[in-house]
């Protein structure tokens, strides 16, 4: 029998796609390993461990203390550091978003909601919301709408992780089906991250809190980003 969706999740499916605002992709990605088909939960788990960087970052655990902003301030100008409280600051972002998701993912999990997502997958998450907002800066993908779907479609070229997969889900079904105006931008930037992704050095299971005294241009010199961000260097 061919995979196929389950019609109870379909209905949390639909609240996304009518409201990705209210109904956002991560309680989509926490909610539906209790529906997934096991050989598509089996696919996606190869596809992540197919990433040379994912058996290093697994076998790490590696989980950083909230950073302080106020130190974050101290660090030399032009440093990761620097830069990350700058990213942070001027762009009124919440420093304490990792914090307050694994809180919630931690409340799931204990409740049974997150029964059948894989251990992989429980640990890439948390993790992966403590450092999208380096990646925004090491990409030079600015905190907004385009950028986010850029950066999205970059995550998803690098990691092959389902939550990715699902804002591509959600996107391309919204733009089809509800903003057909918007097809062309949409489709612009995640052919463009997705490209920046496969060109660039994999930044995706960087232990960034260990690099804050480092040069930011010199880490996108390293992975082969543009010193400038917002692209690869050449080949």
């Amino acid at each position: 029998m061919s995979n196929a969706i389950d019609r109870h999740f379909a209905e949390k499916l639909l609240l996304t796609f009518d409201n990705p605002d209210e109904h956002g992709v991560h309680f989509l990605f926490n909610e539906w390993w209790r529906h997934a088909p096991a050989a598509v939960t089996q696919q996606y788990l190869e596809a992540f461990r197919s990433v040379p960087e994912a058996e290093a970052f697994l076998a790490s655990g590696y989980y950083a203390d909230p950073l302080d902003l106020d130190t974050l301030a101290g660090y030399r100008h032009e440093t990761l550091g620097h830069s990350y409280y700058h990213f942070i600051v001027d762009n009124g972002l919440e420093a304490k978003i990792a914090t307050n998701y694994r809180m919630l993912h931690e409340h799931m999990e204990s409740s049974g909601a997150l029964d059948g997502m894989p251990e992989e997958f429980k640990y890439a998450i948390i993790r992966g919301f403590q450092i999208h907002d380096f990646m925004h800066l090491l990409t030079g993908y600015d905190p907004d709408g385009p950028g986010e779907i850029a950066l999205q479609a970059f995550t998803l070229a690098q990691m092959h992780f389902p939550y990715m997969a699902m804002w591509m889900s959600v996107l391309t079904t919204r733009m089809t089906f509800l903003e057909p105006d918007s097809i062309p931008t949409v489709m612009d930037n995640i052919a463009e991250g997705w490209q920046f992704g496969n060109r660039a050095g994999n930044i995706a299971f960087l232990e960034y809190e260990k690099m804050l005294d480092r040069p930011l241009l010199d880490i996108r010199r390293e992975y082969g980003i543009d010193p400038a961000g917002g692209g690869a260097l050449a080949g």
